[in-house]
C-alpha cells in the first residue's frame, strides 16, 4: 500500500465524514473526535502544526508517521498468522501419532484393558480430538487470512450435502441430550456448491448451538431457497427490477436455530470477530474462531451471515450463498 501525500489527506477526510468537516470535505483542525484512533496533540505542541501547515491540512511528516505504523501493524499481524500457522503444522503430526496409539489400546489388540483404563482412555481420545478441532481452526483461519482460500464449485444437491454433516454431529448430540432436526426440501435443485466449505460453515454453527444449548434443548437445521435483492450502486428501472425479482429464487438461505439462552442485540455483529468470545463464557471450550471462519467462508462464497436473537429466546444463524458462484470474491474483507 503506497499513497502519496495528498491521496492520504483523502483517505483521511473520506474516513472521518465528521461535523467538524469544513465544505471542501477536510477535517477541521479543531475537531475533537479522532476516529483513525491516533494520539491528539495536546496544546503545548500545536505550535508546529500551525506554522507549519494551512488549517485543517494534516502535515506530511504526521501523514507518514501513521503510514508507517499502519505498515508495521500489518507486518506484524501477518508475521503472527504465519507463526500461528506454522506452530499448528508442527503439531498435527504428534498429535495424529498420539491419536493413533490410544486408538490402538482402546481396540485392545496390544491386552485386554479394565474398566477404568477405558475410561482413561476414553478420556484422552476425546481430549486429543478437541485439541485437534483446535489446530485445524488455527490453520484454517491462517489459510483465510492469509487469502490463500481457493473455491471448488461443483454442482451438487445441497440437501444431501446437509443431511451428511447431520449424520456425522447426531451422536454428540445425542452425548449432550440435545435434539437435532433437519428436513430436506424438494425445492432446493442442484447448484454449483463447494460441499466442503459448506459443510464447515454447517459443522461450526451446529458446534455452537451444541455448547451453548442446555440439556434437553432442540436444534433445528433449515434451508430454503430465497430471493436476494442486492442493493446495487446502479438501480434497475421498476420494471426492469420486477423482471429479475420473476425469475425465481438467486440464492439459497441455511439457518441454525437452538433454544439455548440467546444473544443480547450489542453482541450480534461482535460475535463473529477474530477470537471473540461472549462474556461469561469462559467455561465453554473454543478458540473463539468459528464464527469468524463461518463468516468468512461464506464471504468467499459471495454470500452473507447475520443472527437473530433475543436474551433468554434462543438463537437463530441464518447465511444466504447465491446460486450463481462469485469467483472474485475474497474470504477477507469486513463484514
Amino acid at each position: 500500500m503506497h499513497l502519496t501525500y495528498d491521496e492520504f489527506t483523502l483517505v483521511l477526510a473520506v474516513a472521518d465524514p465528521s461535523p467538524y468537516c469544513q465544505p471542501n470535505g477536510f477535517p477541521m483542525a479543531a475537531a475533537p473526535d479522532n476516529s483513525l484512533g491516533m494520539p491528539l496533540p495536546n496544546r503545548a505542541n500545536e505550535g508546529h502544526l500551525a506554522t507549519s501547515a494551512a488549517p485543517g491540512v494534516l502535515e506530511p511528516e504526521a501523514g507518514m508517521d501513521v503510514l508507517r505504523e499502519f505498515e508495521q501493524l500489518r507486518d506484524r499481524f501477518q508475521r503472527t498468522t504465519n507463526a500461528l500457522a506454522s506452530a499448528a503444522h508442527d503439531l498435527k503430526t504428534p498429535l495424529a501419532i498420539l491419536n493413533g496409539y490410544i486408538e490402538l489400546l482402546q481396540s485392545e489388540k496390544l491386552g485386554s484393558l479394565n474398566e477404568r483404563q477405558r475410561e482413561v482412555m476414553r478420556d484422552m481420545y476425546s481430549n486429543g480430538q478437541r485439541l485437534q478441532h483446535f489446530i485445524q481452526d488455527f490453520l484454517t483461519f491462517s489459510v483465510l487470512e492469509t487469502g490463500e482460500l481457493r473455491m471448488q464449485y461443483e454442482l451438487g444437491d445441497l440437501n444431501a450435502c446437509l443431511s451428511e454433516v447431520c449424520r456425522l454431529w447426531s451422536n454428540r448430540f445425542q452425548e449432550r441430550g440435545l435434539a437435532l432436526y433437519f428436513l430436506a426440501n424438494d425445492k432446493l435443485t442442484e447448484f454449483p456448491v463447494d460441499s466442503a466449505k459448506i459443510q464447515r460453515v454447517i459443522s461450526n454453527l451446529l458446534e455452537n448451538a451444541s455448547k451453548f444449548t442446555p440439556q434437553g434443548g432442540t436444534v433445528w437445521l433449515h434451508a430454503e431457497p430465497h430471493m436476494w435483492e442486492r442493493r446495487a450502486a446502479a438501480k434497475p428501472a421498476a420494471g426492469e427490477r420486477r423482471r429479475q425479482s420473476a425469475n425465481g429464487p438467486n440464492a439459497v438461505k441455511v439457518s441454525v436455530s437452538d433454544t439455548g439462552p440467546g444473544i443480547p442485540p450489542e453482541y450480534h455483529q461482535e460475535i463473529f470477530d477474530d477470537f471473540f468470545r461472549m462474556p461469561g463464557s469462559d467455561a465453554v471450550d473454543g478458540t473463539g474462531l468459528g464464527l469468524a471462519i463461518a463468516r468468512r467462508l461464506v464471504q468467499a462464497m459471495g454470500g452473507k451471515i447475520w443472527v437473530e436473537s433475543e436474551p433468554g429466546a434462543g438463537c437463530k444463524f441464518s447465511f444466504l450463498i447465491p446460486l450463481k458462484p462469485i469467483l472474485s470474491t475474497s474470504a477477507r474483507g469486513s463484514k
